[in-house]
Protein backbone atom coordinates (compact mmCIF):
# COMPACT_ATOMS: atom_id res chain seq x y z
CA UNK A 1 0.00 0.00 0.00
CA UNK A 2 2.66 2.47 0.66
CA UNK A 3 4.73 1.43 -2.26
CA UNK A 4 5.63 4.79 -4.51
CA UNK A 5 3.88 4.76 -7.94
CA UNK A 6 5.76 6.81 -10.71
CA UNK A 7 3.83 9.01 -13.31
CA UNK A 8 4.44 11.07 -16.28
CA UNK A 9 4.44 14.49 -15.54
CA UNK A 10 1.42 15.03 -18.33
CA UNK A 11 -0.47 12.33 -16.98
CA UNK A 12 -0.11 14.09 -13.12
CA UNK A 13 -1.88 16.95 -14.34
CA UNK A 14 -4.32 15.40 -16.06
CA UNK A 15 -5.66 13.50 -12.84
CA UNK A 16 -5.32 17.32 -10.81
CA UNK A 17 -7.27 18.60 -13.75
CA UNK A 18 -10.18 16.11 -13.79
CA UNK A 19 -9.89 16.22 -9.57
CA UNK A 20 -10.31 20.23 -10.06
CA UNK A 21 -13.31 19.56 -12.66
CA UNK A 22 -14.74 16.82 -10.73
CA UNK A 23 -15.02 19.08 -7.01
CA UNK A 24 -16.15 22.28 -8.51
CA UNK A 25 -19.13 20.61 -10.20
CA UNK A 26 -20.19 19.15 -7.01
CA UNK A 27 -19.25 21.20 -4.49
CA UNK A 28 -18.33 24.69 -5.82
CA UNK A 29 -20.45 25.55 -8.98
CA UNK A 30 -23.71 24.36 -6.61
CA UNK A 31 -22.70 26.50 -4.16
CA UNK A 32 -22.29 29.55 -5.68
CA UNK A 33 -25.24 28.96 -7.64
CA UNK A 34 -27.21 29.01 -4.35
CA UNK A 35 -25.09 32.10 -3.41
CA UNK A 36 -25.70 33.92 -6.97
CA UNK A 37 -29.76 32.59 -6.86
CA UNK A 38 -30.19 34.39 -3.17
CA UNK A 39 -29.01 37.25 -3.91
CA UNK A 40 -31.08 37.86 -7.08
CA UNK A 41 -34.27 36.57 -5.43
CA UNK A 42 -33.21 39.27 -2.82
CA UNK A 43 -33.25 42.20 -5.23
CA UNK A 44 -36.22 40.72 -7.06
CA UNK A 45 -38.04 41.06 -3.83
CA UNK A 46 -36.75 44.64 -3.40
CA UNK A 47 -37.53 45.15 -7.63
CA UNK A 48 -41.14 43.52 -6.83
CA UNK A 49 -42.02 46.56 -4.24
CA UNK A 50 -41.88 49.13 -6.16
CA UNK A 51 -43.22 47.87 -9.48
CA UNK A 52 -47.26 48.47 -9.61
CA UNK A 53 -47.31 44.30 -11.26
CA UNK A 54 -44.56 42.03 -9.57
CA UNK A 55 -42.33 39.68 -11.54
CA UNK A 56 -44.37 36.48 -11.80
CA UNK A 57 -41.93 33.73 -10.94
CA UNK A 58 -42.86 31.95 -14.35
CA UNK A 59 -40.71 34.76 -15.77
CA UNK A 60 -38.26 34.10 -13.68
CA UNK A 61 -37.95 30.13 -13.77
CA UNK A 62 -35.60 28.46 -15.54
CA UNK A 63 -35.36 28.51 -18.96
CA UNK A 64 -34.56 25.06 -19.34
CA UNK A 65 -37.47 24.09 -16.85
CA UNK A 66 -40.16 25.97 -18.85
CA UNK A 67 -39.20 24.53 -22.13
CA UNK A 68 -39.52 20.62 -20.43
CA UNK A 69 -42.74 21.92 -19.02
CA UNK A 70 -44.47 23.07 -22.24
CA UNK A 71 -42.96 20.01 -24.41
CA UNK A 72 -44.46 17.97 -21.66
CA UNK A 73 -48.01 19.41 -21.92
CA UNK A 74 -50.67 17.69 -22.64
CA UNK A 75 -51.86 19.37 -25.75
CA UNK A 76 -48.73 19.85 -27.02
CA UNK A 77 -48.30 15.93 -26.68
CA UNK A 78 -51.17 15.43 -28.37
CA UNK A 79 -50.11 17.71 -31.12
CA UNK A 80 -46.90 15.66 -31.40
CA UNK A 81 -48.94 12.75 -31.88
CA UNK A 82 -51.43 13.87 -34.65
CA UNK A 83 -47.56 16.07 -36.34
CA UNK A 84 -46.14 12.69 -36.32
CA UNK A 85 -48.92 10.50 -37.82
CA UNK A 86 -49.86 13.04 -40.57
CA UNK A 87 -46.31 13.36 -41.78
CA UNK A 88 -45.73 9.73 -41.38
CA UNK A 89 -42.93 10.21 -39.33
CA UNK A 90 -41.62 9.00 -35.76
CA UNK A 91 -42.82 10.32 -32.97
CA UNK A 92 -39.66 11.38 -31.24
CA UNK A 93 -38.69 12.72 -34.50
CA UNK A 94 -41.63 14.93 -34.15
CA UNK A 95 -41.25 15.67 -30.56
CA UNK A 96 -37.66 17.01 -31.01
CA UNK A 97 -39.15 19.21 -33.87
CA UNK A 98 -41.36 20.41 -31.21
CA UNK A 99 -38.27 20.80 -28.72
CA UNK A 100 -36.82 23.02 -31.11
CA UNK A 101 -39.69 25.24 -31.56
CA UNK A 102 -40.25 25.17 -27.53
CA UNK A 103 -36.32 26.08 -27.40
CA UNK A 104 -37.09 29.04 -30.34
CA UNK A 105 -39.72 30.49 -28.30
CA UNK A 106 -38.98 30.52 -24.83
CA UNK A 107 -36.78 33.47 -23.76
CA UNK A 108 -34.24 33.48 -20.83
CA UNK A 109 -35.29 36.73 -18.56
CA UNK A 110 -32.63 38.11 -17.02
CA UNK A 111 -33.91 41.05 -14.25
CA UNK A 112 -30.29 42.73 -14.24
CA UNK A 113 -30.28 43.19 -17.88
CA UNK A 114 -33.69 44.26 -18.15
CA UNK A 115 -33.51 46.80 -15.20
CA UNK A 116 -30.15 47.48 -14.68
CA UNK A 117 -29.67 48.17 -18.78
CA UNK A 118 -32.51 48.06 -20.91
CA UNK A 119 -34.18 50.73 -18.95
CA UNK A 120 -31.46 52.89 -18.93
CA UNK A 121 -30.78 52.08 -22.50
CA UNK A 122 -33.93 52.82 -23.69
CA UNK A 123 -34.36 55.85 -21.86
CA UNK A 124 -31.11 57.68 -22.81
CA UNK A 125 -32.35 56.74 -26.24
CA UNK A 126 -35.61 58.01 -26.72
CA UNK A 127 -34.61 60.82 -24.99
CA UNK A 128 -31.44 61.81 -26.97
CA UNK A 129 -33.51 61.40 -30.32
CA UNK A 130 -37.03 62.43 -29.49
CA UNK A 131 -39.13 64.75 -27.01
CA UNK A 132 -40.71 61.88 -25.86
CA UNK A 133 -44.22 63.35 -24.51
CA UNK A 134 -46.77 61.27 -22.47
CA UNK A 135 -50.23 63.32 -23.72
CA UNK A 136 -52.43 60.99 -22.20
CA UNK A 137 -51.52 58.73 -19.08
CA UNK A 138 -55.06 57.88 -17.91
CA UNK A 139 -53.38 57.45 -14.80
CA UNK A 140 -56.87 56.48 -12.63
CA UNK A 141 -57.79 54.15 -15.14
CA UNK A 142 -54.35 51.90 -15.06
CA UNK A 143 -54.44 52.18 -11.23
CA UNK A 144 -57.93 50.45 -10.74
CA UNK A 145 -56.66 47.32 -12.69
CA UNK A 146 -57.01 44.67 -10.46
CA UNK A 147 -53.34 43.60 -9.01
CA UNK A 148 -53.99 40.24 -9.54
CA UNK A 149 -55.13 40.69 -13.31
CA UNK A 150 -52.65 39.66 -16.04
CA UNK A 151 -52.20 43.17 -18.07
CA UNK A 152 -51.47 43.05 -22.05
CA UNK A 153 -50.20 46.37 -23.67
CA UNK A 154 -51.61 46.30 -27.10
CA UNK A 155 -50.05 48.99 -29.32
CA UNK A 156 -49.85 50.38 -32.89
CA UNK A 157 -46.49 49.56 -34.75
CA UNK A 158 -45.13 52.82 -36.28
CA UNK A 159 -41.28 52.46 -35.78
CA UNK A 160 -38.72 50.13 -34.26
CA UNK A 161 -38.54 52.60 -31.76
CA UNK A 162 -41.99 52.14 -30.04
CA UNK A 163 -40.18 48.61 -28.36
CA UNK A 164 -38.11 51.26 -27.15
CA UNK A 165 -40.52 54.25 -26.33
CA UNK A 166 -42.80 51.70 -24.43
CA UNK A 167 -40.28 49.63 -22.13
CA UNK A 168 -39.29 53.31 -21.15
CA UNK A 169 -42.54 54.32 -19.91
CA UNK A 170 -44.24 51.23 -18.54
CA UNK A 171 -40.85 50.72 -16.29
CA UNK A 172 -42.69 51.67 -13.37
CA UNK A 173 -45.44 48.86 -14.04
CA UNK A 174 -43.47 45.47 -15.01
CA UNK A 175 -41.39 44.14 -17.14
CA UNK A 176 -43.03 43.70 -20.06
CA UNK A 177 -42.81 40.57 -22.29
CA UNK A 178 -42.54 41.36 -26.32
CA UNK A 179 -43.99 39.22 -29.01
CA UNK A 180 -41.18 40.00 -31.50
CA UNK A 181 -41.42 39.00 -34.97
CA UNK A 182 -38.28 37.04 -36.78
CA UNK A 183 -36.39 40.52 -38.06
CA UNK A 184 -34.71 40.26 -34.55
CA UNK A 185 -33.50 36.45 -34.80
CA UNK A 186 -30.02 37.89 -35.30
CA UNK A 187 -27.09 38.04 -33.85
CA UNK A 188 -27.00 39.96 -31.03
CA UNK A 189 -30.40 41.25 -30.89
CA UNK A 190 -31.15 37.50 -30.34
CA UNK A 191 -29.74 37.03 -27.30
CA UNK A 192 -31.15 40.32 -25.93
CA UNK A 193 -34.53 40.33 -27.10
CA UNK A 194 -34.63 37.02 -24.78
CA UNK A 195 -32.81 38.37 -21.77
CA UNK A 196 -35.20 40.76 -21.70
CA UNK A 197 -38.72 38.49 -21.36
CA UNK A 198 -39.41 38.07 -25.36
CA UNK A 199 -40.19 35.32 -27.06
CA UNK A 200 -39.81 34.78 -31.03
CA UNK A 201 -43.06 34.19 -33.20
CA UNK A 202 -42.51 33.33 -36.81
CA UNK A 203 -45.34 34.70 -39.29
CA UNK A 204 -44.93 32.58 -41.76
CA UNK A 205 -43.80 29.31 -42.67
CA UNK A 206 -45.40 27.65 -39.02
CA UNK A 207 -47.53 24.36 -39.30
CA UNK A 208 -49.80 23.16 -36.42
CA UNK A 209 -47.36 21.53 -34.06
CA UNK A 210 -45.31 24.98 -34.17
CA UNK A 211 -49.02 26.82 -33.66
CA UNK A 212 -49.81 24.58 -30.65
CA UNK A 213 -45.97 24.62 -29.03
CA UNK A 214 -46.79 28.80 -29.43
CA UNK A 215 -50.47 28.66 -28.03
CA UNK A 216 -49.51 26.82 -25.47
CA UNK A 217 -46.47 29.31 -23.87
CA UNK A 218 -49.13 32.24 -24.66
CA UNK A 219 -51.53 30.68 -22.58
CA UNK A 220 -48.89 29.44 -19.84
CA UNK A 221 -47.66 33.06 -19.52
CA UNK A 222 -50.78 34.45 -19.48
CA UNK A 223 -52.42 31.99 -16.71
CA UNK A 224 -49.06 32.79 -14.75
CA UNK A 225 -49.78 36.83 -14.87
CA UNK A 226 -46.73 37.32 -17.05
CA UNK A 227 -47.14 41.33 -18.43
CA UNK A 228 -46.86 40.95 -21.93
CA UNK A 229 -46.63 43.74 -24.86
CA UNK A 230 -47.95 42.61 -28.56
CA UNK A 231 -48.87 44.87 -31.91
CA UNK A 232 -51.86 43.51 -33.34
CA UNK A 233 -50.74 44.55 -36.86
CA UNK A 234 -47.91 42.10 -36.86
CA UNK A 235 -45.12 44.69 -38.56
CA UNK A 236 -44.69 48.40 -39.36
CA UNK A 237 -47.15 50.40 -41.09
CA UNK A 238 -46.31 51.03 -44.38
CA UNK A 239 -48.62 53.56 -45.52
CA UNK A 240 -48.88 55.64 -41.60
CA UNK A 241 -52.26 54.53 -40.89
CA UNK A 242 -52.92 51.82 -38.54
CA UNK A 243 -53.51 48.25 -40.34
CA UNK A 244 -55.92 45.20 -39.99
CA UNK A 245 -54.79 43.32 -36.86
CA UNK A 246 -53.45 40.03 -37.15
CA UNK A 247 -55.81 37.36 -34.93
CA UNK A 248 -53.17 34.94 -33.84
CA UNK A 249 -52.41 35.73 -30.29
CA UNK A 250 -56.02 37.21 -29.46
CA UNK A 251 -57.15 33.96 -30.73
CA UNK A 252 -54.45 31.84 -28.25
CA UNK A 253 -55.68 33.97 -25.56
CA UNK A 254 -59.41 33.69 -25.61
CA UNK A 255 -59.17 29.71 -26.10
CA UNK A 256 -57.25 29.69 -23.24
CA UNK A 257 -59.34 31.69 -20.92
CA UNK A 258 -61.95 30.00 -18.79
CA UNK A 259 -64.54 32.99 -16.73
CA UNK A 260 -64.64 32.51 -13.44
CA UNK A 261 -61.46 30.16 -13.82
CA UNK A 262 -58.77 32.15 -15.31
CA UNK A 263 -57.29 34.93 -13.63
CA UNK A 264 -58.37 38.34 -15.74
CA UNK A 265 -57.09 39.49 -18.75
CA UNK A 266 -56.68 43.33 -18.79
CA UNK A 267 -55.69 44.86 -22.10
CA UNK A 268 -54.13 48.19 -22.25
CA UNK A 269 -54.24 49.72 -25.28
CA UNK A 270 -51.26 51.87 -26.53
CA UNK A 271 -51.07 54.61 -29.27
CA UNK A 272 -48.32 55.72 -30.44
CA UNK A 273 -46.70 58.44 -32.84
CA UNK A 274 -43.84 60.31 -34.21
CA UNK A 275 -42.81 63.69 -35.86
CA UNK A 276 -40.22 61.60 -37.97
CA UNK A 277 -40.86 57.59 -38.56
CA UNK A 278 -37.06 56.36 -38.75
CA UNK A 279 -37.57 53.82 -41.15
CA UNK A 280 -40.24 56.67 -43.17
CA UNK A 281 -38.31 56.02 -46.52
CA UNK A 282 -38.10 52.08 -46.41
CA UNK A 283 -41.40 51.84 -45.57
CA UNK A 284 -42.62 53.75 -48.47
CA UNK A 285 -40.58 52.70 -50.58
CA UNK A 286 -41.89 49.15 -49.72
CA UNK A 287 -45.27 50.14 -50.01
CA UNK A 288 -45.05 51.52 -53.54
CA UNK A 289 -42.82 47.93 -54.57
CA UNK A 290 -45.20 45.60 -52.85
CA UNK A 291 -42.70 44.32 -50.84
CA UNK A 292 -43.40 42.31 -47.56
CA UNK A 293 -40.88 41.43 -45.60
CA UNK A 294 -37.56 43.12 -44.65
CA UNK A 295 -33.71 41.47 -43.55
CA UNK A 296 -33.00 43.18 -40.81
CA UNK A 297 -28.64 43.90 -40.82
CA UNK A 298 -26.37 45.91 -38.61
CA UNK A 299 -25.39 48.07 -41.57
CA UNK A 300 -27.90 50.65 -41.35
CA UNK A 301 -27.67 51.02 -38.06
CA UNK A 302 -24.12 51.75 -37.90
CA UNK A 303 -24.46 54.28 -40.74
CA UNK A 304 -27.18 56.13 -38.42
CA UNK A 305 -24.71 56.23 -35.45
CA UNK A 306 -22.06 57.29 -37.45
CA UNK A 307 -23.74 60.05 -39.21
CA UNK A 308 -25.27 61.43 -35.62
CA UNK A 309 -22.29 61.48 -34.07
CA UNK A 310 -20.92 63.27 -36.59
CA UNK A 311 -23.47 66.01 -36.38
CA UNK A 312 -23.07 66.28 -32.43
CA UNK A 313 -19.17 66.78 -32.53
CA UNK A 314 -19.90 69.20 -35.65
CA UNK A 315 -23.11 71.15 -33.50
CA UNK A 316 -25.76 70.48 -36.34
CA UNK A 317 -27.38 67.74 -34.82
CA UNK A 318 -31.04 68.08 -33.15
CA UNK A 319 -33.83 65.44 -32.41
CA UNK A 320 -36.47 63.95 -34.53
CA UNK A 321 -39.35 66.30 -33.27
CA UNK A 322 -41.80 64.95 -30.81
CA UNK A 323 -42.65 61.30 -30.50
CA UNK A 324 -46.01 61.16 -28.11
CA UNK A 325 -47.45 58.63 -26.02
CA UNK A 326 -51.11 58.18 -24.92
CA UNK A 327 -52.97 55.35 -22.99
CA UNK A 328 -56.42 54.54 -24.02
CA UNK A 329 -59.55 52.92 -21.68
CA UNK A 330 -58.45 49.14 -20.65
CA UNK A 331 -60.62 46.31 -21.96
CA UNK A 332 -61.05 43.30 -19.43
CA UNK A 333 -61.75 40.10 -20.89
CA UNK A 334 -64.25 38.90 -18.35
CA UNK A 335 -66.22 41.36 -19.17
CA UNK A 336 -65.69 40.94 -23.30
CA UNK A 337 -66.67 37.45 -23.45
CA UNK A 338 -69.71 37.88 -20.90
CA UNK A 339 -71.82 39.24 -24.50
CA UNK A 340 -71.91 36.21 -26.58
CA UNK A 341 -70.03 36.91 -30.36
CA UNK A 342 -69.56 34.73 -33.11
CA UNK A 343 -66.12 35.59 -33.40
CA UNK A 344 -64.83 37.00 -30.34
CA UNK A 345 -60.60 37.03 -31.63
CA UNK A 346 -62.13 39.32 -34.68
CA UNK A 347 -64.39 40.94 -32.41
CA UNK A 348 -61.53 41.57 -29.47
CA UNK A 349 -59.01 42.66 -32.15
CA UNK A 350 -61.31 45.00 -33.60
CA UNK A 351 -62.11 46.57 -30.49
CA UNK A 352 -58.48 47.70 -29.16
CA UNK A 353 -57.67 49.29 -32.45
CA UNK A 354 -60.38 50.91 -32.07
CA UNK A 355 -59.38 52.45 -28.68
CA UNK A 356 -56.01 52.33 -30.05
CA UNK A 357 -57.43 54.87 -32.82
CA UNK A 358 -59.54 56.97 -30.34
CA UNK A 359 -56.67 58.75 -28.48
CA UNK A 360 -53.51 58.79 -31.35
CA UNK A 361 -51.89 61.75 -30.23
CA UNK A 362 -51.31 64.22 -32.41
CA UNK A 363 -48.17 66.20 -32.93
CA UNK A 364 -46.83 68.98 -35.16
CA UNK A 365 -45.59 66.92 -38.30
CA UNK A 366 -48.62 65.02 -38.44
CA UNK A 367 -51.31 67.92 -38.03
CA UNK A 368 -49.39 70.13 -40.64
CA UNK A 369 -48.86 67.46 -42.87
CA UNK A 370 -52.99 66.74 -43.06
CA UNK A 371 -53.37 69.89 -43.36
CA UNK A 372 -51.52 70.24 -46.61
CA UNK A 373 -52.95 67.05 -47.64
CA UNK A 374 -55.67 68.96 -48.15
CA UNK A 375 -54.49 71.08 -50.31
CA UNK A 376 -53.42 74.34 -48.28
CA UNK A 377 -50.15 76.01 -50.11
CA UNK A 378 -50.19 79.31 -47.73
CA UNK A 379 -48.69 80.10 -44.27
CA UNK A 380 -51.56 82.08 -43.73
CA UNK A 381 -53.98 79.55 -44.48
CA UNK A 382 -52.51 76.66 -42.83
CA UNK A 383 -52.59 78.49 -39.53
CA UNK A 384 -56.45 78.80 -40.12
CA UNK A 385 -56.95 75.67 -41.03
CA UNK A 386 -55.01 74.33 -38.23
CA UNK A 387 -56.93 76.33 -35.71
CA UNK A 388 -60.37 75.39 -36.85
CA UNK A 389 -58.74 71.32 -36.99
CA UNK A 390 -57.59 72.08 -33.71
CA UNK A 391 -60.64 73.46 -31.93
CA UNK A 392 -62.94 70.78 -33.89
CA UNK A 393 -60.28 67.95 -31.78
CA UNK A 394 -60.44 70.01 -28.60
CA UNK A 395 -64.23 69.52 -28.78
CA UNK A 396 -64.27 65.96 -29.63
CA UNK A 397 -61.68 65.14 -26.88
CA UNK A 398 -58.94 64.02 -29.38
CA UNK A 399 -55.70 63.57 -27.63
CA UNK A 400 -53.88 66.60 -29.31
CA UNK A 401 -50.19 67.65 -28.07
CA UNK A 402 -49.28 71.29 -29.13
CA UNK A 403 -46.16 72.66 -28.44
CA UNK A 404 -45.97 75.72 -25.71
CA UNK A 405 -49.82 76.08 -26.26
CA UNK A 406 -48.76 78.27 -29.32
CA UNK A 407 -50.42 77.26 -32.26
CA UNK A 408 -47.90 79.19 -34.69
CA UNK A 409 -44.64 77.60 -33.00
CA UNK A 410 -46.53 74.26 -33.71
CA UNK A 411 -46.58 75.22 -37.56
CA UNK A 412 -42.97 76.42 -37.28
CA UNK A 413 -42.16 73.00 -35.49
CA UNK A 414 -44.12 70.90 -38.17
CA UNK A 415 -43.00 73.18 -41.60
CA UNK A 416 -39.21 73.09 -40.19
CA UNK A 417 -39.04 69.64 -39.98
CA UNK A 418 -40.48 69.25 -43.66
CA UNK A 419 -38.15 71.80 -44.96
CA UNK A 420 -35.39 70.34 -43.72
CA UNK A 421 -35.93 67.06 -45.80
CA UNK A 422 -36.86 68.69 -48.93
CA UNK A 423 -40.50 67.54 -48.64
CA UNK A 424 -41.82 71.23 -48.56
CA UNK A 425 -40.33 74.39 -50.02
CA UNK A 426 -41.21 77.53 -49.07
CA UNK A 427 -41.37 81.20 -50.53
CA UNK A 428 -42.60 83.60 -48.87
CA UNK A 429 -46.33 82.92 -47.17
CA UNK A 430 -46.28 80.27 -50.56
CA UNK A 431 -45.65 76.63 -49.82
CA UNK A 432 -44.61 73.71 -52.29
CA UNK A 433 -44.22 70.12 -51.97
CA UNK A 434 -41.67 68.17 -54.20
CA UNK A 435 -42.30 64.91 -55.74
CA UNK A 436 -40.77 62.92 -53.37
CA UNK A 437 -42.23 65.03 -50.62
CA UNK A 438 -45.86 64.32 -51.49
CA UNK A 439 -45.34 60.49 -50.74
CA UNK A 440 -43.76 61.65 -47.16
CA UNK A 441 -46.55 64.22 -46.43
CA UNK A 442 -49.10 61.54 -47.33
CA UNK A 443 -47.40 59.48 -45.07
CA UNK A 444 -47.82 61.79 -41.58
CA UNK A 445 -51.11 62.44 -42.52
CA UNK A 446 -52.40 59.28 -42.81
CA UNK A 447 -51.93 58.42 -38.87
CA UNK A 448 -54.39 60.90 -37.89
CA UNK A 449 -56.82 60.56 -41.02
CA UNK A 450 -59.27 58.76 -38.94
CA UNK A 451 -59.54 61.79 -36.75
CA UNK A 452 -59.95 63.99 -38.96
CA UNK A 453 -60.82 62.90 -42.21
CA UNK A 454 -64.01 62.54 -43.90
CA UNK A 455 -64.95 58.62 -43.97
CA UNK A 456 -68.52 58.37 -45.28
CA UNK A 457 -68.98 55.61 -47.50
CA UNK A 458 -65.78 54.28 -46.59
CA UNK A 459 -65.86 50.64 -44.64
CA UNK A 460 -62.97 51.63 -42.79
CA UNK A 461 -59.37 53.56 -42.81
CA UNK A 462 -57.18 50.53 -41.75
CA UNK A 463 -53.87 50.80 -43.98
CA UNK A 464 -55.52 54.30 -46.08
CA UNK A 465 -53.02 55.76 -48.39
CA UNK A 466 -53.48 59.53 -49.73
CA UNK A 467 -52.81 60.40 -52.70
CA UNK A 468 -51.40 64.28 -53.02
CA UNK A 469 -49.95 65.55 -56.22
CA UNK A 470 -46.41 67.45 -55.84
CA UNK A 471 -47.08 71.39 -56.65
Amino acid sequence: MSATVTLPIWLFVLILLFAGVTFASHFLFPSVRWFLRRRLERAVEQLNARLKTPIQPFKLASRTDTIRRLIYDPEVAQAIADHARSNAIREDVAFQKAERYAREIVPGFSAFTYFGFAIRAARILSQSLYRVRLVHANHRALEDIPAEATVIFVMNHRSNMDYVLVTWLAAERSALAYAVGEWARVWPLRQLVRAMGGYFIRRRHNNPLYRKVLARYVQMATEAGVTQAVFPEGGLSRTGAMGRPKLGLFSYIVEGFRPGQSRDVVFVPVAINYDRVMEDRALIEAQDSGTRAFRFTLWPIWRYLRRQIWHRMTGRFHRYGYAAVSFGDPLSLTQFLATPRADAPQALGQDLMARIAQVMPVTPVPLVAHALSEGVRSVVALEAVLRRHIAEAEARGIVLHIPRGDIPYTIEVGLRALMERGHVTRAGDRLGLSAEGAEFIAFYAASILHLFGDHSGQKDTYDAKIKIPAT
